[in-house]
């Protein structure tokens, strides 16, 4: 059995089933998730396949999932652009 933990590599989850939005860019700049069969959610960046992963309680996701579909992180994106314009 393997021991999860918050940033440990992907490929020590074994074989989970990563998915991610039909809404991510081609060039493979995404986020995925896979449910665990400890009942947690992985989430990775999908340009480091194999880099580490964040682990989720479902109640977790849950919440961020409400709070994306409501418009609360809507400004997040146009924030992170003007800082890098800095």
């Amino acid at each position: 059995m393997v021991t999860m933990y918050n940033g440990m590599p992907a490929g020590e989850l074994g074989d989970v089933c990563w998915l991610k939005s039909q809404h991510s860019n081609p060039n493979g700049a995404c986020v995925e998730l896979a449910a665990l069969p400890n009942g947690e959610i992985a989430m990775r960046n999908s340009r480091f396949p194999v880099g580490p992963v964040l682990l989720y309680t479902q109640a977790e996701i849950t919440a961020f999932l409400a709070g994306a579909k409501d418009g609360e992180f809507d400004h997040i994106v146009p924030e992170a652009q003007g800082l890098t314009r800095q």
